[in-house]
């Protein structure tokens, strides 16, 4: 794609900080009067932040058609959002605040894949992205790139970059040719103070390295996506040099310091504390990417001693951040006294009827289109027990997967080889009802814009994925009661990283080590034979090496496709006219301990 008129090629955010030179004219302590006994000149002001808001504008589940609603009774979207901001604004001083927000803005409901799928903000003449209305509306000022921008493609990007009115920022993703920022680094604001000289904050984005493997597709040999540490010491003393008095980092990278990819690419995916922790003369990081609430966290840098305050906002829009900074006028320029952080809670708060008024067609648009009938179902089915035991829903998903792989292998090369399926469950609260089903069902049951593909396997690197996969599950002994509120999920690994495979069977022995708990894995009822191939049918996020599991990323690919497996399940749906779960449900797996099963 050419760079735009956003892009950082000297233009966008030089322009911005050469104004910012312009005017940084530095005043004396003693004009202040500091030399004359009066007390020094303070100043304070606020950044909010949202992350991770993922296309969330209603508080509105459309998986489900209804108010969101989940256990702690938190609620969603950019109007409450809005609320909190005005109220914050209101106690603070319009002119002492700024808005940023730290990635993955554009996939994640119906709503923002309607605008980018069935009625393509793209078109000639095309729509609006909503949540660029809902952004311009609320008065954002930057927001940094997450990964998940990346998944409909870089047009859709370029043109959501079009329609907002705030720079999207990305320091860290490059032009493959020219190794040149392909979006802007970073912005300048000035702040007006009662005293004189402003105040100069500057912005910088950092978005995730994994982008180069997660969306290979879109983004290969056109942008690469360098570590944010390494970008960051590139950058910050740079916007120090050009007079910035204060400098945020709006980073969406989590901050555990791991990564999920392995060793794929040579850079860290959750570096937010090791940006704070290397590179001085960062005041603050707005924290996004890992999906957690992190209302104040302090990193000390390694080499100045100081301070940095990171904060990270829940996703969707439950939480929005406020970092407070406290500033003093000493020797000539205002230096940040203080810095702290703390996050506001959505559900305190009624929707914006700014927002919600400013968006309500397009919310009944895609309201009518989630609930079109793509056919029945003979019984009704759910995931609510599909984290530890092989459910009919999850097996909807594979024997889909399954079907598609073989027709698209048919009369090739691989056709005679069996075909397996893996598949996460995305959503505990996923479900298929008896009767009429709709598109917003098979939405619910896949959320992910993934797509499939194929990948060559050995009967022994199957045993390593289920291997790797069963560390999902916390070791229990044999004797020992068995809460499934405690069962899954161990090494915080979420759900979308465990994978029920079909087209064998095996048992996984949770009283066993991690790395022996695959037992009497069998294809076509006789033990598996290690140097068997087999074809896998798997989402490209795994194939990518999402999650980090064994051989799948290096695996020879027999095919892919662009279509989203979504899609892919609802034109089956389709076709079939009736789903009817006696047809292919099957117990592939199960739980046991010590050869007994657990459920």
């Amino acid at each position: 794609m050419p760079l735009n008129r956003r892009t950082f090629l000297g233009t966008s955010a030089a322009a911005g900080a050469g104004v910012a030179m312009a005017g940084g004219v530095a005043v004396p302590a003693e004009a202040h009067g500091r030399g004359h006994g009066r007390p020094p000149k303070r100043y304070s002001f606020t950044v909010m932040g949202t992350t991770d808001l993922h296309g969330n504008v209603f508080n509105w589940d459309y998986f489900t058609d209804k108010e969101f609603d989940d256990k702690a009774h938190n609620d969603v979207g950019l109007a409450k959002i809005s609320t909190l901001v005005e109220q914050v604004r209101a106690e603070k001083g319009r002119r002492n605040t700024l808005m940023i927000d730290a990635g993955d803005t554009i996939q994640g409901t119906q709503l923002s894949y309607y605008y980018a799928k069935i009625d393509p903000i793209t078109a000639k003449r095309g729509p609006v992205h909503p949540m660029a209305q809902a952004m311009n509306a609320i008065g954002y000022d930057a927001a940094a790139l997450g990964n998940h921008e990346f998944n409909y493609g870089i047009p859709v990007l370029r043109k959501f970059e079009e329609q907002c009115d705030f720079p999207l920022l990305g320091a860290n993703a490059l032009d493959a040719k020219t190794l040149r920022p392909a979006f802007a680094p970073y912005v300048i604001k000035r702040m007006r103070t009662p005293h004189g000289p402003d105040v100069r904050v500057a912005i910088l984005g950092l978005t995730n390295p994994g982008i180069a493997i997660w969306d290979k597709v879109n983004v290969s040999g056109k942008m690469v996506f360098p570590g944010l540490e390494e970008q960051a010491a590139k950058y910050v003393p740079r916007l120090r040099s050009m007079g910035a008095d204060v400098v945020i980092v709006s980073a969406h990278s989590g901050t555990s310091g791991t990564s999920s990819y392995g060793d794929q690419v040579p850079y860290v995916e959750n570096a937010a504390a090791l940006v704070a922790e290397q590179v001085p003369g960062i005041d603050a990081i707005l924290v996004g990417h890992a999906h957690l609430e992190i209302p104040e966290y302090f990193v000390e840098n390694k080499e100045t001693g100081k301070k940095v305050v990171l904060s990270e906002p829940l996703k969707w829009g439950q939480r929005l951040t406020l970092f407070d900074f406290d500033l003093v006028w000493e020797k000539g320029r205002w230096v940040v006294e203080r810095a702290g952080s703390q996050v506001l809670n959505s559900n305190t708060v009624a929707e914006d009827p700014k927002i919600t008024g400013l968006l309500a067609d397009e919310h009944k648009k895609v309201v009518a289109y989630v609930n079109q009938v793509i056919g029945t179902s003979t019984v009704a089915m759910t995931t609510a027990e599909a984290a530890w035991k092989d459910e009919p829903i999850i097996d909807l998903i594979n024997v889909v997967q399954a079907e598609t792989v073989k027709a698209a292998l048919a009369g090739g090369e691989y056709a005679s080889l069996p075909v397996l399926s893996q598949a996460s469950c995305f959503s505990r609260t996923a479900q298929i009802p008896a009767g009429d089903v709709t598109i917003k069902d098979a939405a619910g049951l896949y959320p992910f814009e993934n797509t499939l593909e194929a990948r060559l396997l050995t009967g022994a690197q199957v045993r390593d994925y289920l291997e790797f996969s069963a560390r999902y599950y916390v070791q229990t002994a044999a004797d020992v009661p068995v809460d499934t509120a405690k069962l899954t999920n161990a090494g915080d690994t979420p759900d979308y990283n465990y994978d029920a495979v079909s087209g064998l069977t095996y048992d996984i022995d949770i009283a066993k080590p991690n790395g022996s708990r695959i037992v009497n894995l069998s294809f076509e009822g006789k033990a598996i034979d290690p140097a068997a191939q087999f074809v896998l049918a798997v989402n490209n996020y795994r194939a990518s090496g999402g999650g980090n599991f064994l051989h799948v990323p290096g695996a020879k690919q027999l095919w892919a496709n662009s279509e989203e497996i979504r899609n892919t399940i609802i034109a089956w749906v389709q076709a079939k006219g009736s789903v009817d779960g006696s047809q292919f449900a099957s117990v592939d797996w199960r739980l046991t301990r010590d050869g007994k099963p657990v459920f």
